[in-house]
Formats: structure tokens, C-alpha cells, sequence
């Protein structure tokens, strides 16, 4: 940990000056309390660093959450050995999985699937609360509801320490949770010039507590919270009848972690009730699993919360960007995506350069900045990839 202002301490080993910066910048708001806190992977995002953990009292700038709404991990531990895989066509098994998701940006179901019908039941009833029609966001997001997008988005099958199998994937609340994020950003954004609110950066702009357009944003953003979770557990229900029919046997879940990393709770620290917005970061109270992946070809980790008190019970959501995708694609080539993914079943296609695991930071580095914020229950290592374009 090193602190480098009153309201700026990081965790971060490897950072840009540039993301530094940003970091400042938005920890000077005047409702920082008590200090935004920098994750091992931070990195420049929209507004606030992506990798950062920002506690406000009466306000939250949508910006500082992020785009994709409840965007964060799932893993699920079979009972499956990885002897139960060796032999058979791991080939076979990633099709078979892309099959039955859709994958890529825009993609979406072509039907509700009967597993997804009582999950958009659920939606249905909690936007009917929340007094809000997700539909006039996107009219056909019941259908994009088991779907995975594109970006650093993956299904994985990977193995632990032991053997043991696991599912594994990423995603959020898709082109519904972004199209929420971005109304509400350009309404406070509105609101700013309305009150002649001068800001260092218009993506800071913020909602103010106690406000219509503030209880607005709060109830459309925990829909979405709870889209991104339900939508993750569709996707996993999915990758496991699959991994299950691919072996032959009904698979049994020994334990199961859904984690957001995208998301906003109200919280109690240092004597304040705030609002903790986690824009790349997982919750990490004492005793809390989390799940860190690493990039596409390297490691990833359950986790187990060490109560960070400084770092507000927080903890990294993954490896961190070094290059943005364009610097990527310019600098690697499909061979040095092939090199990078020996040993793993993956689609090999252009369309994952700019996600080799050189573009972004080592994940042993974040993982040794992490230390003090979570301890490591489970390394996992991939065999079977699943990215959308």
C-alpha cells in the first residue's frame, strides 16, 4: 500500500502516470470519504480509473461505476477430475458451448429459453417496482438475458491446483445495463451544466442524494445489478449441460461464486455511511470468496477476503490493460496469440489480439500487490477458451 495523497492510496506496483492522474483527479471530488482506493490493476477508464474503489457521501457519479452495470465473474467446481477430460476433443466441447450462448456485441437469443423463463419473470417483477420499462432501453432485452458480449468477455473450463474442474466466465448486463449507464451519465451531465457545476472532467459529473434523477439511477441501476448476476447464471447453467453432455455424466456443482465488479452498495466506513462504487474491483470483506481472472492464457484465482479496512473490503477484478486493444493489434500478431495459447482450446481467429495476455499486466505482479486485500484458496489454469468477437 502506498498512500499518496490524503484522499489517494494504492495498491498498484505497475501504473501509468496517466491513470495516476486520473485517480487524483477524481479523488478531489469534494464527497470523497474518506479516500478513493487504487486497485493493483488500475488502469485509464472513462471518467475514473477502472481498478478503483470510490466511497461518496450523498452522490454518485454513474461515470465511476461504469458502463457495463454488474459486469463481474461466476465459477462453478464440479466434481469432474481433469483425468475425466484427457482423451476427448476439448474442440468439440468449446463448440458446443458456443453453440448454445450467444457470443459476440449485439448477439442475442433467438427465443427466452425455458431455463431463462423464471429469471426474466424475476426481472420483469423488479423493474415493475422499480416504476421503469427496461424496453425503452432496449426492446429485446428479455432475449439478451444468457448472452456474453465481446471485449475481455470469456467462458473458460479450467483446472485447480488439485485437479478439480471448474466453469468459469465473465460478463455484465449487457446492451441493456450500458444503455441505462449511459442515460444516466449524460443526466447528470445535463444537470452539471443546469447549476453551472464546473467539473474536471464531464464524466464526473454526479447525482445528488435525496434528487428524483438520483432515486431514478439507484433503482435502475440495482435492475441491472441484478440482470449482469442473473445473466451470469443462465450462461453457467448452459456451460454446464454442455460440459455435462460432453462427458456423459450430469454434472454436480461442489461450490459456486458470483461476484460483481462493476457495481455500487451503500456501505458503513470509517464512521460514515457511504456509497462505494467499485469500477473494476470485487468486495472482499473478511472471509468473502472472489474470483480474479487473469488474461486470456494465464492463471486465474478464487480468492478469499482478508477486510482491507484501508482498502474499504476491496480487492482487484482481474489483470489490468496495459494497451489499449488498437496499441495491441498494432504491436502483436495472430502467431504471438497462437504462442501465447499453446496447450489451450481456443477459436484462433484475428479477432482476439488485441486480448493476448502481453496487453495486459502480469498477473503474479497484481496478485502479489493483492496480499494484504485477499488470500488465494485456488489457482486455476485454462484448457478450454470461449471469446466472443
Amino acid at each position: 500500500m502506498e498512500k499518496l495523497t490524503s484522499r489517494l492510496v494504492s495498491w498498484a506496483s505497475l501504473i501509468e502516470p496517466n491513470t495516476l492522474e486520473q485517480a487524483s483527479v477524481a479523488s478531489r471530488m469534494p464527497f470523497i470519504h474518506p479516500h478513493l482506493a487504487l486497485m493493483p490493476d488500475a488502469h485509464l477508464g472513462r471518467g475514473a480509473t477502472v481498478g478503483s474503489v470510490i466511497p461518496t457521501l450523498g452522490a454518485i457519479m454513474p461515470a465511476a461505476v461504469g458502463v457495463d452495470i454488474g459486469c463481474g465473474m461466476i465459477a462453478v467446481r464440479t466434481q469432474l477430475h481433469r483425468d475425466d477430460l484427457v482423451g476427448r476433443d476439448l474442440a468439440e466441447l468449446r463448440t458446443q458451448i458456443e453453440r448454445s450462448i450467444p457470443l459476440s456485441a449485439g448477439h442475442d437469443n433467438r427465443r427466452v429459453q425455458p431455463t431463462a423463463e423464471p429469471r426474466v419473470a424475476e426481472l420483469e417483477q423488479l423493474a415493475e417496482r422499480a416504476e421503469f420499462d427496461p424496453a425503452t432501453y432496449a426492446k429485446h432485452w428479455r432475449l439478451q438475458l444468457g448472452s456474453l458480449g465481446s471485449g475481455n468477455h470469456f467462458i473458460e473450463v479450467s483446472v485447480d491446483e488439485t485437479g478439480a474442474v471448474w466453469m468459469f466466465l465473465h460478463s455484465g448486463s449487457r446492451g441493456v445495463g450500458n444503455r441505462i449507464a449511459g442515460h444516466h451519465i449524460k443526466v447528470a451531465q445535463r444537470l452539471a451544466k443546469q447549476w453551472w457545476i464546473e467539473l474536471p472532467d464531464p464524466d464526473l459529473a454526479y447525482l445528488v442524494e435525496g434528487t428524483r434523477e438520483f432515486t431514478a439511477y439507484i433503482r435502475e441501476l440495482r435492475w441491472a445489478q441484478r440482470f449482469a448476476l442473473l445473466n451470469r447464471e443462465e450462461m453457467m447453467d448452459r456451460v454446464a449441460n454442455q460440459l455435462g453432455r460432453f462427458v456423459g455424466v450430469e454434472i454436480e456443482e461442489q461450490e459456486r461464486i458470483n461476484c460483481h465488479h462493476n457495481f455500487t452498495e451503500s456501505e458503513q466506513h470509517f464512521g460514515k455511511r457511504v456509497w462505494v462504487s467499485r469500477k473494476g474491483a470485487i468486495m472482499a470483506d473478511e472471509g468473502r470468496p472472489g474470483l480474479i481472472p487473469g488474461s486470456m492464457g494465464t492463471a486465474s484465482y478464487v480468492v478469499e477476503g482478508l477486510g482491507n479496512p484501508v482498502a474499504l473490503n476491496s480487492a482487484p477484478h482481474g489483470a489490468g490493460r496495459t494497451l489499449s486493444r488498437n496499441a495491441a493489434r498494432r504491436t502483436f500478431s495472430r502467431d504471438e496469440l497462437r504462442e501465447a495459447m499453446v496447450g489451450i482450446e481456443y477459436r484462433d481467429t484475428d479477432a482476439f489480439i488485441d486480448e493476448i495476455p502481453q496487453a495486459y499486466k502480469p498477473i503474479d505482479q497484481v496478485m502479489a500487490d493483492a496480499a494484504e486485500l485477499v488470500r488465494v484458496r485456488h489457482t486455476l489454469r485454462q484448457l478450454v477458451n470461449v471469446k466472443g468477437d
